[in-house]
C-alpha cells in the first residue's frame, strides 16, 4: 500500500492506493464526475478523510488554464463609494471561488492604460474595470483578451460589457426632489470642465433639464466647479456659493464627500440645514447616514452592480470554455459571445434629514 512519507504531499496516487482503484477513479471522484458508483465513491471519500487529502487547486487551475483570480481596478479606494463597490465586488466573487485582486489608478490615464493593457493578464482571469480618463477610442484598440467588464457612465458604446448608472436620470431625481420642496435657487457642486470627467458632465446635464423643467433659472454662479469629489473641495465650494450676493437656498452635490463637506461649511458659517439650505449628495456612502444631518442621496445599488459584473464576466469565461471545445458557431452566438451588453444599475432616493428635517426616518 502507497503511503506518503512525513512532510511528502499527498497526492492522488496515495488516495487510489489506499482506496483499491485507478488515479482516474480518485480525480473523478475529487472533481465530481457523475459516473462513478456510490459504492466506489464511499470508499474514495473514505480514503480522502483519512490521508486528510487537499486537492492542489494551483495545479488543478492551471491545467484547465483558470486562475479563479480576477482584477477589480479602480480610480480611488479612499473614496468610500468605491471602497463600499469593492466589498460588494468581493462578496459576489466569492460566491462563484474567486478571488479578487485590486488596482488602484488614481483616474491617470498611464495606470489606466496599463490595467487595459493586461499587465496582470497571466494572473487573471478577468478584469471588472472603471475608468475615468479612457474613452470608447481607447477601448477599441484594446488587444489583450482577458474577460473584461466596464463600470461606470454609459460612454463606450459597446466595446465591452459595461454596467452603468443612469446619470441623467439620477440627477433629475436629486434636483427634482429640491424642487418639491419648494427651493427654487439650487446650486450644483461637481463640475469638472475636463473632456473626460464625463460623471460630471451627465449629473450637470441632469441637473439643469430638471431645473428646466420646473421654470426655474440656472444662473452660472450656481454652478461650482470642483477639481477634485473629496471633502475639502465640496467645503471650499460651498463658501464660495455663500459669498454671492444671493446665496442658494439648495444645493445638489456630485457625491456624499462634496456634500459632507458642504455641511460642514454650512455649520462653520451658522448655517442652518435643511432650514436655509437644503443638502443633497450621491452614493449613499455609510458616512452619509451618520453625518449630522443625515445626508439625502442618490442611493447606487452596489450590490447590484458587483453581482451582475461577476455575473458577466461568469458568462465570458463559460463562452471561452465552450470555444476551447470547438463548438459550433451558432451555439456560441446563442451563448452571447461577441456581444456586448449594456445594463443599467437600479438607483433610488435615499431622504433624510439634510432635505427634510428631523422628521426623515
Amino acid at each position: 500500500m502507497a503511503t506518503s512519507s512525513p512532510g511528502e504531499r499527498v497526492s492522488l496516487k496515495h488516495v487510489a492506493a489506499r482506496a483499491g482503484v485507478s488515479v482516474k477513479t480518485v480525480s473523478n471522484v475529487v472533481n465530481g464526475y457523475q459516473h462513478v458508483t456510490a459504492e466506489t465513491r464511499a470508499r474514495v471519500q473514505q480514503a480522502i478523510d483519512e490521508l486528510h487529502y487537499r486537492p492542489n487547486l494551483a495545479a488543478r487551475n492551471l491545467r484547465r488554464g483558470r486562475s479563479n483570480v480576477i482584477a477589480l481596478a479602480l480610480p480611488e479606494l479612499d473614496l468610500p463609494y468605491f471602497a463600499e463597490l469593492a466589498r460588494s465586488v468581493i462578496k459576489a466573487a466569492e460566491e462563484v471561488g474567486w478571488t479578487v485582486l485590486i488596482d488602484q489608478t488614481d483616474g491617470l490615464v498611464e495606470r489606466e492604460q496599463l490595467v487595459l493593457d493586461g499587465i496582470r493578464g497571466r494572473l487573471i482571469d478577468g478584469l471588472i474595470f472603471s475608468p475615468i480618463t479612457l474613452g470608447a477610442a481607447d477601448l477599441e484598440r484594446r488587444r489583450d483578451t482577458t474577460p473584461l467588464v466596464l463600470l461606470g457612465e454609459r460612454v463606450y458604446d459597446g466595446p465591452a460589457d459595461h454596467v452603468s448608472i443612469d446619470n441623467l436620470a439620477a440627477a433629475q431625481v436629486a434636483t427634482g426632489h429640491l424642487v418639491e420642496l419648494g427651493r427654487r435657487r439650487i446650486a450644483a457642486i461637481g463640475d469638472q470642465p475636463r473632456p473626460t470627467s464625463q460623471t460630471a458632465h451627465l449629473r450637470l446635464r441632469g441637473h439643469l433639464q430638471a431645473l428646466a423643467r420646473a421654470g426655474l433659472p440656472a444662473p452660472p454662479e450656481l454652478v461650482c466647479p470642483v477639481e477634485r469629489y473629496h471633502r475639502a473641495d465640496g467645503a471650499a465650494a460651498m463658501h464660495r456659493l455663500l459669498d454671492l450676493p444671493e446665496p442658494p437656498d439648495a444645493v445638489f452635490c456630485f457625491n456624499d464627500l462634496l456634500a459632507l463637506g458642504a455641511l460642514r461649511a454650512l455649520h462653520e458659517r451658522g448655517v442652518r440645514v435643511p432650514d436655509d439650505v437644503a443638502v443633497v449628495g450621491w452614493d449613499d456612502v455609510e458616512d452619509g447616514r451618520y453625518s449630522t444631518p443625515t445626508l439625502t442621496t442618490i442611493s447606487p445599488d452596489k450590490q447590484q452592480i458587483a453581482s451582475l459584473a461577476v455575473e458577466f464576466l461568469a458568462t465570458q469565461l463559460e463562452s471561452m470554455q465552450l470555444e476551447s471545445k470547438q463548438l459550433e458557431s451558432e451555439q456560441l452566438e446563442s451563448e452571447g459571445r461577441g456581444v456586448p451588453r449594456e445594463v443599467t444599475a437600479d438607483f433610488g432616493l435615499a431622504v433624510r434629514e439634510s432635505t427634510v428635517g428631523a422628521r426623515a426616518g
